[in-house]
């Protein structure tokens, strides 16, 4: 018995060592605790008391209590000092001593999750009946114009509507925010209107376009047989490049052609194809086509069965380009505007000209180093460079798939080991504030890395007399920023209300794939230590929102989601079931774990 006690008396006095600890590091924060907003002061101390907690090697300690039954700390982040308190207050009790304490000292657990409740209901809204953590929609152009949609969305438990300022401009904004304010009223139920800032997103330059021209193919068994024609329709004018089968023809001849009209063109390679009208619309008329043909800019069409003359097709977008890079191939990367083009060979096989690309923001240019790594579209392809120059940098790929990998214009660049020094409000995000102070609830701030970010976006809020105004959501997509994260959740502490959103697609890119379960972890916990609400975003059933059709590794995805106090979805053509289905799941996991904790006092009991 004697070696327990002597075990417990060297834990206790580990634990502290620990609370000395926490209370000197409170004390030297002090100054700094006087600039936090009153509503985040006790959450502000926690979170320092925390920030020194794990600093310490707790895992000798955590075995040792757990052999003994008590709490492992490991889930005291939003009320340590108590937990530190009570801890202590046990193991004394356990060899009969009893020195005067004071329990009280520091946030109790009910006073923790009370926190984190008002802070996430001022920052996010009310939450859906039979649901604590709230859904954020990412609403598309669309939503401007389709109230209807908008309506399903709120209907189906949107809670958050989310604009991206990087997409659109202010009418079609103003025109979304009406709808789901309009929807929002007539359901009954107050929708947070949060709108991101770009912030200085790094992508690919243009490429080179291709040629105007469109392949129409007949579906074939696996014979080659035809089994059913390919499908052209004539359109009086192109408005979207996604609808792959139109052609544009002057109105006038399109609205004289009727059912079983034969027509016929001459296509780029020369063939000749035959067509037959199937069905006339008042603005379109749908072909059918027996056989492969590519249709250009300037094909002439003709009907050969009435006298109703030759047609031109219209302007045809171009084929969107792309640079096809193989592991060990080259990669010129350009500071100006160059226009991107692919690798050139000859007639042999041998390189006579690398792909050539140019960087959207050439700030990047005066921080790179030989040797660091760059990967672009989120880190499907890797790079190392090799060699410096004032005008472009000499990239040598060290990833690709086997076959090679297609890089398009407009795709992500990140710089995981470089500290770029590049603010995270750019000019635009300057003047797009403006529009968000005026209508918006939240603003979500995009590829903030330090104090010194949010320190700036406090400046240009003050300007528009916003602090107290406009809730802010820090966007934790850099590897910078997560290093930073303590610092940065004080400095916001300034103001309220706050939340983080985890961005897991450029942050896993930054960190790597194999720590981004780790960094995500230690996110939550370090948020949770500030009572702050998290937003976990990035790829959440995007499967379904894209396809219809969720994986079974998506649904544990938006299981694990209930960590955090909000879920955000991406649009898609099916978002209004990956709301319902969303629900179901966060509601019915939430009964779950609320069975379970009713149960454990039952349990002590035993």
């Amino acid at each position: 018995m004697k070696i327990k006690t002597d075990k417990i008396k060297e834990l206790i006095a580990q634990i502290e060592t620990i609370i000395v600890a926490v209370k000197r590091e409170e004390k030297e924060a002090n100054t700094l605790l006087e600039q936090i907003h009153p509503d985040y002061h006790k959450s502000a101390r926690n979170l320092i008391h925390y920030n020194a907690f794990r600093k310490f090697d707790l895992r000798t300690i955590q075995k040792q209590l757990q052999n003994l039954g008590l709490t492992r700390l490991a889930k005291a982040e939003g009320h340590l000092m108590s937990s530190l308190l009570k801890t202590r207050f046990i193991l004394y009790s356990l060899i009969g001593e009893h020195p005067a304490q004071d329990l009280k000292a520091g946030l109790s657990i009910k006073n923790g999750k009370r926190l984190l409740t008002k802070h996430t209901k001022e920052l996010l809204g009310n939450r859906s009946k039979g649901r604590r953590v709230r859904i954020m929609v990412t609403l598309p152009t669309q939503a401007a114009n389709d109230y209807q949609m908008v309506y399903d969305m709120v209907l189906h438990g949107m809670n958050c509507a989310r604009i991206n300022c990087a997409h659109d401009n202010p009418v079609i904004w103003e025109n979304i925010i009406l709808n789901v304010q309009k929807a929002s009223k007539a359901i009954g139920r107050k929708v947070t209107i949060t709108m991101d800032l770009a912030g200085p997103k790094i992508r690919t330059g243009y490429i080179t376009p291709g040629p105007k021209i469109r392949k129409f193919t007949p579906k074939r068994n696996e014979s080659g047989i035809v089994v059913s024609p390919t499908l052209l329709v004539l359109v009086p004018d192109i408005k979207d490049s996604s609808e792959p089968n139109t052609l544009p023809v002057e109105l006038e001849w399109l609205q004289k052609l009727e059912e079983g009209d034969k027509l016929t063109l001459t296509d780029t390679r020369n063939k000749k194809r035959k067509l037959k009208v199937i069905k006339v619309g008042d603005k379109q008329v749908l072909l059918h086509c027996g056989k492969t043909c590519y249709v250009s800019t300037g094909t002439t069409l003709e009907c050969v069965n009435r006298a109703l003359g030759k047609v031109v097709v219209g302007e045809l977008p171009a084929i969107e380009q792309s640079i096809l890079l193989r592991t060990n191939d080259m990669l010129t990367i350009t500071r100006g505007n160059q226009m991107g083009v692919p690798a050139k060979f000859d007639e042999d096989g041998n390189l006579v000209e690398q792909a050539i690309i140019s960087c959207q923001l050439p700030e990047v240019f005066d921080r790179v180093k030989v040797g660091e790594t760059i990967l672009f579209d989120d880190g499907k392809i890797e790079g190392r460079i090799e060699s410096l120059f004032s005008d472009r940098i000499e990239v040598r790929i060290v990833r690709a798939n086997e076959k090679g990998s297609k890089l398009k214009a407009e795709k992500g660049m990140n710089f995981p080991t470089t500290e770029l020094g590049i603010s995270g409000l750019t000019e635009k995000d300057k003047i797009d504030l403006e529009f968000v102070v005026k209508h918006a609830d939240v603003v979500n701030f995009s590829f903030v890395n330090s104090k010194k970010d949010v320190e700036e976006l406090l400046a240009e809020l003050e300007k528009w007399d916003a602090v107290d105004k406009l809730s802010i959501i820090l966007k934790i997509e850099t590897r910078f920023a997560f290093d930073n994260l303590f610092e940065i959740l004080l400095t916001a502490m300034k103001v309220k209300y706050i939340g983080v959103m985890i961005a897991r697609g450029d942050l896993a890119v930054e960190t790597g794939w194999d720590a981004i379960g780790k960094v995500q972890e230690e996110i939550l916990t370090l948020c949770g230590a500030a009572h702050v609400p998290v937003v976990w975003a990035t790829q959440v059933l995007e499967n379904y929102a894209k396809k219809g059709l969720p994986s079974r590794a998506e649904i544990t995805d938006a299981t694990a989601s209930l960590k955090a106090e909000c879920v955000m979805l991406n649009k898609g053509p099916y978002i209004n079931d990956v709301l319902q289905l969303l629900d179901k799941i966060l509601s019915r996991m939430e009964q779950f774990h609320e069975k379970n904790e009713k149960m454990l006092p039952k349990m002590e009991k035993l």
